[in-house]
């Protein structure tokens, strides 16, 4: 039996199907959204309740609602329901109070919707008389009464005259998620305090809130969680973000906040951001920060994130310290008061240079306690050598003494070595030199030896500074000092298992009289270009001994004294040289900014929120049907030209034919012309160019004679 072919009409309702299905896949997309989800995001206002129009006034609502109870619920009529009569019931005990109409009027605003669906479930099956009125209680919330910095559009511009952030709080005097956020609020400005501003906006002022809040796709104020708003201002540069969280949140929230640069910029982040705990501290934090770097360990027995003041005072301290937590279980007491010392948490513990007893601090103090504390001990007790210490300490021939600039002999005495147990020990070692020439008194008749008294003056004097280098780090600097054959013991990369710190004392002398005649000299003459290098020197002079004595404390002090007073008395040789440039110490970087994740869950936020705004876009039906209209209106467009086409492509080949034929006809005729005419000519062949030939009236100018020739 042969198969029934499909019919035309129905190829051609499927082709036209295939064709349309965009448009329709549109249209019925606008007529869901329009019909279904849109009457979703409008549902029947208050004011539709009571039967009154939109924005109506609170005597047209007492009225309405006094007739309608007088109609209804005085009636004996059977159909009253408890479930109509709180509706009816919350709609004017809302738009009867001036600051809930003047919210709910404004900016939509109603936090105390759930309590319809919570008197419905109570009140399902019992009478409505029992119902309990009035339905909500009214508050009244002035934050001046608390202490809170309240401002308006007309001060708002002049409070920003510094470059700290500010944390603005929107509220309602009326607004009950308000008032319970007060006790947060006041948590959350502690927290703040010396880091960013604060202050709170009341929703009455509509223009400063208007400037402030959140907007929709329509234009409109949007506040997603009521009342409750938290916004960040930044200056520098200027940017406004958002942190909305119900009364639920409380202070944790700002912990975590990154919308602004008061916690990505002016609240740094600390080493880690998870607490450590004894037997990953070691390893993790204390072999990891550099040994230039003073370590900052902060016991928590809360488990609470760091404050804000914790993680800006991280980041203005990061070249000198690093900050991490730990947090207190009574487990693990006993091994930090082995370790450490360390009684009960909170605590703050100080590691400076090795071998050195820690710094224990118990107790939680303020903000200015805190930042005290680390102020006086930022500085290791032996300072580092370094590219930003170098001026600070004196030990540059560039700078001059920290005596002051009248000073012209001062002295430098620097321990150098590659990192290792020796430097360590050594470094160890000229601790307690320096806390024996600290602690030396001059007034004292058994404290004047005179191997001691000359190093203890030039150090009281500030004439005398002891600091250690990293001859790794530091390796063209070290090289220049220690020139010798076991240079490469203390200097450079290590090569051997050999190390070999050495100690140096370097002798800086400034004379006005040499530097003036050197000057002088150089000036007589042209310089060369070897001249001209040998000029670019440092402009104090530089001598530099050795210490070959034994790892002890007196020992080095009375070579650090013998040594100063040689080169007080003596009549030593001006000797002037380019010292290399001290490198900058590779340290480790500062983590600042919004993680990575928190990145990417604040984008999917911000796409889900969006998408929210465009189903309630009563705009987005219509956009829709319209698309729906254009892809119809360009389908049939597209379709209508396709079927014009094979008639064109027809008729066009029909008339190239005829042109053909035409063509071949004349063309013919053109040749039989031509042939005719080759006939009749000459059998002579055509000269291939006519310079070949002599015509026949040529004659010759020149003669064979000429020059030409």
């Amino acid at each position: 039996m042969a198969k029934e072919s499909p019919s035309p009409s129905s190829s051609s309702m499927s082709s036209v199907l295939r064709a349309y299905a965009a448009p329709i896949f549109i249209f019925v997309l606008a007529m869901f959204f329009q019909l279904f989800l849109l009457p979703r995001s409008f549902p029947t206002s208050h004011y539709d309740v009571l039967g009154v129009k939109t924005y109506g006034s609170v005597d047209d609502v007492r009225e309405a609602y006094e007739a309608i109870i007088a109609s209804k619920w005085n009636s004996d009529s059977g159909d009253a329901r408890p479930a109509d009569f709180i509706k009816i019931q919350y709609a004017y005990e809302l738009l009867t109070n001036p600051v809930w109409k003047r919210d709910y009027d404004l900016y939509g605003i109603d936090e105390s919707l759930h309590i319809i669906e919570e008197l419905e479930k109570q009140y399902a099956v019992e009478d409505f008389a029992n119902i309990k009125i009035p339905l909500l209680e009214a508050v009244s919330y002035e934050p001046e009464r608390e202490g809170f910095m309240a401002i308006t559009s007309q001060d708002f511009a002049s409070k920003f005259q510094d470059s700290k952030p500010w944390l603005i709080q929107l509220y309602s005097s009326g607004s009950n998620s308000s008032a319970q956020f007060s006790m947060a609020w006041r948590r959350i400005v502690d927290l703040l305090d010396g880091v960013a501003n604060h202050a709170m906006v009341e929703l009455g002022d509509v223009r400063l809130v208007t400037y402030l809040a959140e907007k929709k796709t329509t234009g409109q104020v949007l506040f997603r969680n009521g009342t409750l708003s938290l916004y960040s201002v930044c200056q520098q540069p200027r940017q406004e973000n958002e942190m909305r969280e119900r009364s639920r949140s409380k202070t944790n929230h700002i912990r975590n906040f990154h919308g602004c640069t008061l916690i990505c910029k002016a609240a740094g982040r600390i080493v880690s951001k998870s607490y450590r705990f004894f037997h990953v501290m070691v390893p993790k934090f204390l072999a990891k920060v550099p040994p230039n770097k003073v370590r900052v360990i902060l016991f928590s027995q809360t488990g609470e994130r760091a404050t804000p003041s914790v993680r800006q005072a991280a980041k203005d301290y990061w070249n000198f310290a690093s900050l991490t937590y730990v947090l207190w279980r009574e487990e693990d007491a006993s091994f930090w008061w082995n370790a450490l010392e360390v009684e009960s948490a909170p605590a703050m513990v100080i590691m400076k240079d090795p071998g050195l007893k820690p710094v224990v601090y118990h107790g939680s103090g303020n903000r200015t306690w805190f930042l005290d504390i680390l102020e006086q001990n930022k500085q290791l007790q032996l300072p580092q050598l370094s590219s930003t210490t170098s001026m600070e300490l004196g030990c540059d021939a560039r700078g001059y003494s920290r005596a002051g600039f009248e000073t012209a002999t001062w002295y430098c005495s620097v321990l150098v070595g590659r990192q290792s147990t020796e430097l360590n020990k050594l470094r160890e070692t000229m601790c307690r030199v320096q806390d024996a020439l600290s602690n030396h008194d001059e007034s004292d008749e058994a404290s004047k030896d005179p191997s001691v008294a000359p190093a203890a003056s030039a150090h009281k004097n500030k004439r005398l500074t002891l600091a250690w280098l990293d001859g790794e780090v530091q390796s063209k600097y070290c090289f220049f000092y220690v020139q010798s054959e076991t240079s490469y013991d203390t200097c450079g990369t290590r090569k051997s298992p050999i190390d070999v710190p050495r100690i140096l004392i370097i002798r800086y002398h400034r004379n006005a009289t040499e530097s003036a005649n050197v000057e002088k000299k150089s000036s007589n003459w042209p310089k060369t270009v070897w001249e001209s290098e040998a000029d670019d020197v440092d402009p104090a002079a530089q001598l530099v001994v050795s210490y070959d004595g034994p790892a002890e404390t007196p020992e080095i002090i009375k070579w650090l004294s013998k040594m100063v007073e040689d080169g007080d008395s003596k009549n030593l040789p001006f000797y002037r040289a380019k010292t290399p440039e001290l490198v900058p110490e590779s340290t480790e970087p500062m983590r600042s900014g919004v993680p990575k994740s928190v990145k990417a869950t604040q984008a999917l936020l911000r796409l889900w929120n969006r998408i929210k705004d465009y189903l309630a876009d009563p705009r987005m039906g219509p956009t829709l049907l319209l698309g729906a209209l254009l892809s119809a209106g360009s389908v049939w467009w597209t379709r209508s030209r396709a079927i014009q086409q094979p008639v064109q492509t027809t008729q066009q080949s029909s008339t190239n034919q005829s042109d053909n034929n035409i063509d071949d006809c004349l063309q013919t005729e053109e040749e039989k012309k031509k042939e005719r005419k080759r006939r009749n000519a000459k059998g002579e062949e055509a000269p291939a160019s006519i310079t070949d030939n002599e015509p026949k009236d040529a004659v010759q100018i020149l003669s064979s004679g000429s020059d030409s020739d």
